[in-house]
């Protein structure tokens, strides 16, 4: 006779009343809550900077430039006045 016992650790989890709304709005058919909660903090970790990368679709183009020069301006004189 073989036996095969799997050992199930289950949390008890307080949410409100709005976070479990949420929570049942996002579970698809046949989805647990678990299953909810770790697709959803899955879809949080750490993407490839590649991810990210392509052609520049904004229009806003000489906006972004002129944060970018003026965040290294910044950082340049916070480095020569140490």
């Amino acid at each position: 006779m073989h036996m095969h016992i799997v050992l199930l650790m289950t949390k008890v989890v307080s949410l409100s009343n709005e976070a479990y709304q949420t929570l049942k709005q996002l579970k698809k058919s046949g989805e647990s809550f678990s299953d909810v909660v770790l697709r959803v903090a899955g879809e949080r970790k750490k993407k490839s900077l590649l991810e990210f990368s392509g052609k520049w679709e904004g229009t806003d183009i000489d906006e972004v430039y002129s944060c970018i020069r003026k965040d290294r301006e910044q950082s340049a004189s916070r480095k020569t006045g140490m």
